[in-house]
């Protein structure tokens, strides 16, 4: 890895630049949205308000999450050892959380110093406040509709009012400014385009404030890992000075986060997770570079983290594991341990759906009961039931279907969905709906036939990098193909893209989420003689160098 460093600067930080009235943004040297009448106003020099300083001593602390066990752990900043903690949840078992955002004290009120952010996979945002030292919660906002977007994240401050404002960014890379309000029941205003053409990225990371100047900064990844600093301006001409390189190889890193100031100069910094778990801090050095690495604190185990908050890559949800079944209809689930490995298997209880006689056909569905976990599909004649042991029969007339695939959401709804297969080899798209705690389909979506061409169809989360749910289907001649999603119930696949031959080699080709934490789709394959081996997606369609993850699989009639 490379990285350019200069000297860190010292003495006071430089004042905050201005407070915008009105706002219209632009992403620098990329396209920018209409001009919007703006007074200036000059403020107060003041310091960037860390977003995540939850015990009050200026520095930024780092709060992680682990969804199946619904605790947030902290460690702060500072040195001490920090606390582990759950929120209030109107659904306990099924309130599972797709990214947490950090936002600071939006309000000023000491008694509740930060607040942050929870976003569900069906696109819930919702606000919470937390009280020391046992950070109980309380909800304060919530809003629907976020999952329009791929990434939702914050910033220090973009509008010169001293609080963190919010960005979002669709699958089409446009991306849009919230400015907080500081009214914790309604925090954000009118969204305001900041531009397009950020699908170039892979990692968005907002710092607080890198560069010195009071104002909150951008930090950007793109696949390849080059990474590019953005200077904010509150200069409504251009929200975002032009894009900075400040170093490469930074795909080293599955995740990387924004760390606000971890170190005490006042200066926002950076977190690198590699994926077998280690931490780094780089300090900044108030130019928007950042100095040599160093370990945080606790250096290893991140890995058991499913996000780190303030983490710039798009979130994966949905299928953390993957299902075999063995010749006597046993079944053994494998969950990934977010560091290109899986865990031990375990024993998964076995359905029986008919009578004394277990069920015929299987899928493993990316989340439908919206729990995050992955759905048990069992078939058995006619009837079609979902969600595995204490699962819901979803009714009869489901006896023609030789396939089912769930890779996730693809009509744009938050809400993972089901692609049927009939024995002509027409494919229907079922919308799933899923209000707690019943789950059920929406009227079926004809795609269009010729899908029999295809012997394996998979899926189980995005592998272009818009966030989009995406299926992998391979003809019995090897020949695999990618369709990308739209997001559009009507027509949930663009044109389908070859990935090549070859994969005839293969008796067992199944979709799990991400098992290397970098939020990308991953692919497991099983060779004839048992061997299995890992393709980490690259989140651009494609898939790095396989790797073997042990033999014995081969014991197994399906991988799901």
């Amino acid at each position: 890895m490379t990285l350019n460093t200069h000297t860190r600067p010292r003495g006071r930080r430089a004042q905050r630049i201005a407070a915008c009235v009105g706002l219209a943004l632009s992403a620098g040297m990329l396209t920018t949205g209409p001009a919007v009448a703006d007074a200036m106003v000059p403020p107060s020099p003041v310091h960037a308000e860390p977003r995540s300083d939850f015990d009050g001593d200026g520095l930024g602390d780092l709060l992680s999450y682990s969804g199946a066990s619904h605790t947030f752990s902290l460690k702060y900043g500072g040195g001490s050892l920090g606390s582990d903690f759950t929120i209030n949840r109107e659904h306990p078992d099924q309130d599972v959380y797709k990214d947490i955002i950090p936002v600071g004290n939006q309000d000023g009120n000491a008694a509740g110093r930060i607040q942050f952010m929870a976003l569900s996979a069906d696109g819930t945002l919702t606000m919470y406040r937390t009280t020391q030292p046992t950070y109980t919660s309380a909800t304060t906002w919530s809003s629907g509709g976020w999952q329009e977007f791929n990434k939702v994240f914050a910033t220090g401050d973009l509008t010169g009012d001293h609080r963190p404002d919010l960005l979002a960014r669709t699958p089409d890379g446009d991306l849009y400014l919230y400015p907080s309000t500081g009214n914790l029941s309604a925090p954000f205003g009118p969204r305001l385009k900041v531009g397009s053409g950020w699908g170039a990225y892979d990692q968005l990371v907002g710092v607080s404030d890198t560069n010195g100047d009071g104002i909150g900064d951008l930090i950007a990844r793109t696949p390849g890992g080059d990474l590019y600093f953005f200077a904010g301006t509150s200069d409504p001409a251009g929200m975002f000075k032009p894009p900075i390189k400040v170093g490469t190889g930074w795909n080293a890193y599955n995740q990387i986060a924004g760390g606000d100031d971890m170190t005490g100069d006042g200066i926002g910094d950076l977190v690198g997770r590699t994926e077998d778990g280690t931490l780094y801090i780089y300090p900044g050095d108030g130019t928007g570079h950042f100095g040599d690495r160093s370990t945080f604190r606790r250096p290893y185990g991140w890995q058991e983290a499913d996000m780190l908050a303030t983490a710039g890559g798009v979130p994966a949800y949905g299928k953390p594991r993957v299902l075999g079944v063995d010749s006597q209809g046993a079944l053994y689930s494998y969950r990934s341990l977010n560091n290109g490995k899986l865990s031990d298997r375990r024993r998964d209880p076995t359905p029986y759906y008919c009578g004394t006689n277990p069920a015929t056909r299987f899928a493993f569905a990316s989340d439908l009961a919206m729990d995050g976990e992955a759905d048990l599909i069992a078939s058995c004649n006619d009837l079609l039931y979902t969600g595995g042991t204490g699962s819901q029969q979803q009714g009869f007339g489901w006896g023609g279907f030789t396939s089912f695939t769930g890779p996730g959401d693809l009509t744009g709804d938050g809400m993972g969905d089901v692609l049927a297969r009939d024995s002509a080899g027409v494919m229907y798209l079922y919308p799933g709906v899923s209000t707690y705690p019943i789950f059920h389909f929406a009227e079926r979506t004809k795609l269009g036939a010729g899908w029999n061409a295809y012997d394996a169809i998979v899926g189980a989360g995005d592998y272009t990098g818009d966030g989009r749910a995406d299926i992998l289907a391979r003809t019995p001649a090897g020949a695999l193909y990618l369709y990308p999603g739209t997001g559009n119930p009507q027509a949930p696949f663009t044109d389908r893209v070859s990935l090549g031959g070859g994969w005839q080699q293969y008796i067992r080709l199944t979709a799990i989420g991400d098992i290397n934490g970098d939020g990308k789709g991953d692919l497991l394959a099983v060779t004839s003689d048992g061997e299995l081996f890992s393709y980490q997606g690259t989140g651009t369609g494609g898939f790095r160098p396989r790797v073997s993850l042990g033999r014995g699989w081969n014991i197994y009639q399906g991988l799901y």
